[in-house]
């Protein structure tokens, strides 16, 4: 697919840790240094955030960027607040912590040296292959427990991955990363999510197959989800990519979502309901033992934690020895005010 132009735009964040309290989401909280998302999958759950900015959850999603660039110092003034209390932090629940513009940002890498300075436990779920980049941080903190990461691996078809995620790393190098994540200790598994009925659900076992020849120990699936303008994104990309099928895969989500195609309670959001989500789910069971995987997530030491002194005030540091990238501009949160735009979270 060809590049698009894409713009950072510059944010300063009063609070960089995102609270949830959805009871099928296995973290309390989370970090995302970025809004928005370069990898342009379709299905991205987390494209409706875009609308409360006043932007398209549909171009500018995949287009219009922002970072919050001092990500490492307001989770540094956090983690220094008396009575912190210590559970481990997912980093881009609803964006992609290592999408490309992490290249030049760096603010993931500067989030994992803090977060190994104090001893914090964290969980990645990304679809990029950069974070190879940072191997030497996450095999210190694996060394301490502190660390488990998810490869999100929904296909292994190159020519399905490239219509649903057009500028994620291809299959075959997440699958790389696994291996090397592996090869020095770090705890890592498969996200097979989302799982979409005649277009990837072929691929499960497959799947499950490579990630565990790479060292995977752990894999987790979700069914796909459609919230809000999700719906009407999906379905044109069906229309134009998958014509012949579009309408099955309507009718099967459906069959999973209870006559719906968006079903957003609690227990059964994330896997469906009826008789096509319990077949799905003894698949994945059965595939999980072939493969001699488990469903279980890696148990992280809480106890090791050594709060950060305070920062001084001030427009504070980026990411360690980042600078900000040319090209980037400042929008609501320059001057060091940050933007009105809340924190926001897709997890209910």
């Amino acid at each position: 697919m060809p590049p698009l132009r894409t713009t950072v735009t510059v944010e300063r964040a009063r609070q960089i840790l995102s609270r949830n309290e959805s009871p099928d989401i296995p973290f309390d909280r989370a970090i995302n240094p970025y809004r928005g998302c370069e990898h342009g999958c379709v299905y991205c759950f987390a494209r409706p955030t875009h609308a409360y900015l006043g932007w398209s959850p549909g171009l500018d999603f995949e287009t219009r960027l922002i970072a919050k660039e001092n990500a490492v110092d307001a989770l540094r003034r956090e983690l220094s607040r008396p009575g912190y209390q210590v559970e481990p932090i997912n980093i881009g629940a609803a964006t992609d912590a290592y999408q490309p513009i992490e290249k030049q940002w760096k603010l993931t890498r500067g989030l994992l040296e803090l977060l190994l300075e104090t001893r914090h436990p964290v969980t990645i779920v990304t679809k990029g292959a950069l974070l190879t980049r940072d191997v030497d941080l996450l095999a210190k903190l694996a060394e301490r427990n502190l660390v488990a990461v998810y490869v999100s691996v929904p296909t292994l078809d190159p020519d399905v991955a490239r219509k649903l995620e057009p500028r994620a790393a291809a299959p075959h190098r997440r699958i790389e990363a696994v291996r090397t994540l592996s090869s020095v200790g770090v705890p890592v598994g498969v996200s097979l999510a989302p799982v979409i009925p005649f277009i990837t659900d072929d691929q499960m076992e497959h799947v499950l197959a490579a990630a565990q020849d790479a060292g995977a120990r752990t894999a987790f699936y979700t069914m796909l989800r459609l919230p809000w303008e999700v719906k009407t994104i999906f379905s044109d990309w069906l229309d134009a990519h998958f014509p012949d099928r579009a309408a099955r895969v309507l009718h099967r989500i459906e069959d999973l979502r209870g006559g719906k195609q968006n079903d957003p309670r609690f227990g059964t959001r994330m896997r469906g309901e009826g008789i096509w989500a319990e077949l799905y789910a003894q698949r994945f069971a059965a595939g999980l033992r072939k493969a001699g995987m488990v469903r279980e997530r890696v148990e992280l030491d809480r106890t090791a934690f050594v709060a950060p002194a305070r920062p001084a005030s001030g427009r504070g540091a980026r990411a360690s020895g980042a600078s900000r990238p040319s090209g980037a501009t400042s929008g609501a949160g320059q001057a060091g005010v940050a933007s009105p735009a809340p924190q926001l979270s897709l997890f209910a």
